[in-house]
């Protein structure tokens, strides 16, 4: 019998738009490897318990983004549910998606990481901070690159907003140079893709927006580099404890060297997305890994 499979896509972040279009693709790839496909849109979450206690699905495909998806929230309820869902564990989601802690378990790897100072959104704007410019200024849990701001000039901190003054975010050291990105694969990294955006910088515009990036697939970039690259991402997602896939950004250039910015726990799978892309790279159709996701769910066994 073949398994049910509910996958979970839109949510409630400022990914919604892109977790929409990634389920579609997820849905059509897992219905030709014969699993029983149910598509949700997640925008109430005690309609979402209907729906598990009717439909009883095997496994929870975790199609989406941002915060509640991938930050341990949903991850965190599925556990209590003891329904097996796809990527990372509720800890794991969580860690990942704190880019301050991220920081600081890459360093005890080894992995270089930018200097940066945590701090609120009002901290920042009565007292600014200690990093030099230029530099970046971006949510301390968030993704997609929403709410990121390059602060080059005293000037340009004036474009620096957030509605939200207690909210905790990163200011970084901003490292020039090439946007690089690496999957990580049931522990191993295969290749280097370096992003060359259209726009300033490798944002949410650029990553989902067709024509705007290029994709350099392998990366230009001497073989050594690349190692490193790799080497990075599987630590990583080993230190963390990630299921199945992840995807780790980096920059470098020749004097900082390879550095991370962060790691993407349930990375993006639409048809734009750079995992699918690096699988296929690998020889891995995007619905084999859709599969392997499947395949590799789990969730937090009670004692």
């Amino acid at each position: 019998m073949a398994k049910k499979v509910l996958v979970l896509m839109g949510g409630f972040s400022a990914e919604r738009e892109v977790s929409l279009s990634s389920g579609e693709d997820i849905c059509d790839a897992l219905k030709t490897k014969g699993y029983e496909v149910v598509l949700y849109d997640l925008q109430n979450v005690w309609d979402f318990m209907k729906v598990l206690r009717k439909g009883k699905p095997d496994v929870v495909f975790n199609g989406l983004y941002g915060n509640w998806g991938e930050d341990g929230a949903i991850q965190g309820m599925l556990d209590l549910l003891q329904i097996p869902y796809t990527h990372s564990g509720m800890h794991t989601s969580m860690m990942g998606m704190d880019k301050n802690l991220t920081k600081y378990i890459a360093k005890t790897c080894g992995i270089r990481v930018a200097q940066s100072q945590k701090m609120t959104a009002r901290q920042f704007f009565a007292n600014g901070t200690v990093i030099p410019l230029p530099y970046v200024v971006k949510p301390v849990s968030d993704g997609s690159s929403v709410g990121v701001f390059i602060v080059r000039t005293q000037e340009d901190m004036l474009k620096v907003k957030y509605k939200d003054l207690d909210r905790e975010i990163l200011v970084e050291k901003y490292i020039p140079g090439k946007e690089l990105t690496v999957m990580c694969l049931e522990g191993k990294a295969y290749a280097v893709t370096e992003l060359k955006a259209g726009e300033e910088f490798y944002d949410y515009k650029a990553k989902y927006t067709k024509g705007i990036t290029t994709h350099v697939l392998p990366a230009d970039i001497p073989y050594e580099v690349a190692e490193i690259c790799k080497a990075y991402a599987e630590k990583l997602h080993q230190a963390l404890g990630c299921n199945t896939v992840s995807r780790v950004d980096l920059r470098y250039n020749e004097e900082d060297g390879v550095v991370l910015l962060e790691i993407n726990t349930n990375p993006g799978m639409t048809k734009l997305s750079l995992v699918p892309e690096q699988a296929k790279y690998a020889g891995i159709s995007y619905a084999d890994l859709c599969q392997k996701l499947v395949e590799n769910a789990k969730c937090r066994k009670m004692d």
